[in-house]
């Protein structure tokens, strides 16, 4: 089969486009025929080498796919092949605490494809057969693959965590990206004013574009300064964050009281100096987010499929323009997300 390998750490020279053997499904795995792949940043850490987890080379990444099931393993009677399916980012246990009380997308015992496994840059994927999740009829490949992990990592933090409400402000950082485009959406179909922030003006004009009611460019405007103006002075409820460093910092300061900031990721820098004081004085949380469960990636697909969210796709293209797609994410020269297709 075709597929993008990883033979060693390093820049986007090293993601090499070639051809490898086929995989075989285990018991209770399937193999998938991937139709769509999503691009991530963290698709990016795995390539250098910096994402924390320990990968065997050569390494195939890629952690978002949906497809076909080609061939199902021993003991998969619960599949079907020709199946529609999304694949399961987390390859959950099922047995552990977080698994048994619903929290299966913060499971730390499973397989995570695309990290410890191989992901889904290539023709064909293993997962688990449990893991694989039904797409809505009527989804497109292309769609479901763009809505797979930033869509539902959105949901969990705006509606499961941030416990958005109509009337309230919630104010998106990093509106250009995965998440950001998604969480602009969350918010607006919950009935919430958005405010979007962004490092390029260019990005806050397709944010408007898609629902925000007003924009801050990061970059040259004080986040805190302008996020208290458009508020009144009272800041934002809830603000959905994933940029780390003084971002995250100015989200503190600029948060209302008995507000909330949710952070799923520092890619700005992942020791910022944090006022407690203020933290504390506010009564405002300071939340981490991991993944949403699998029921939310299914309810937010069936969302998806009756068109009240609609996932962003910056640019579609093969496996073999690999490295071009990498360019744009380490340059974050994207609004949305960038789909590869076998």
């Amino acid at each position: 089969m075709k597929a993008v390998v990883i033979k060693e750490h390093g820049g986007i020279q090293n993601l090499v486009y070639e051809d490898i053997e086929t995989p075989v499904p285990g018991p209770g795995e399937v193999l998938i025929r991937v139709k769509a792949a999503g691009v991530n940043h963290f698709d990016h850490d795995v390539r250098e080498g910096t994402s924390g987890i320990t990968q065997r080379l050569p390494h195939i990444p890629g952690i978002e796919g949906v497809g076909e099931i080609a061939v199902r393993g021993p003991d998969t009677e619960d599949a079907t092949e020709g199946q529609r399916v999304a694949i399961g980012f987390y390859q959950s246990c099922g047995t552990c605490a977080m698994c048994r009380t619903g929290f299966d997308g913060i499971c730390m015992k499973g397989k995570r494809i695309g990290v410890t496994e191989w992901g889904t840059y290539a023709e064909y994927a293993i997962c688990e057969s449990r893991s694989t999740i039904p797409l809505p009829e009527g989804l497109a490949f292309e769609t479901a693959a763009a809505a797979l992990i930033c869509m539902p990592t959105a949901w969990h933090m705006t509606v499961f965590l941030g416990k958005v409400q109509a009337g309230q402000t919630v104010l998106v950082n990093a509106a250009g990206s995965g998440v950001g485009t998604s969480a602009i959406q969350v918010a607006k179909l919950h009935g919430a004013r958005v405010i979007a922030s962004a490092g390029s003006n260019e990005k806050l004009a397709l944010a408007k574009e898609l629902g925000a009611d007003e924009v801050i460019n990061y970059t040259d405007q004080d986040l805190a300064a302008e996020a208290l103006r458009l508020t009144g002075g009272d800041g934002p409820n809830l603000v959905i964050e994933s940029v780390g460093g003084e971002v995250l910092q100015k989200s503190i300061e600029a948060v209302a009281f008995n507000g909330s900031v949710v952070t799923c990721g520092a890619h700005a820098g992942e020791n910022p100096q944090i006022n407690i004081i203020e933290l504390f004085r506010k009564q405002a949380r300071l939340q981490g987010s991991h993944y949403a469960s699998r029921y939310e990636i299914e309810h937010v697909l069936k969302l998806v499929a009756e068109g009240k969210l609609k996932p962003v796709i910056h640019k579609t293209g093969e496996l073999k323009d690999v490295q071009d797609m990498a360019r744009l994410v380490a340059n974050r020269s994207f609004f949305g997300k960038m789909i590869l297709v076998p």
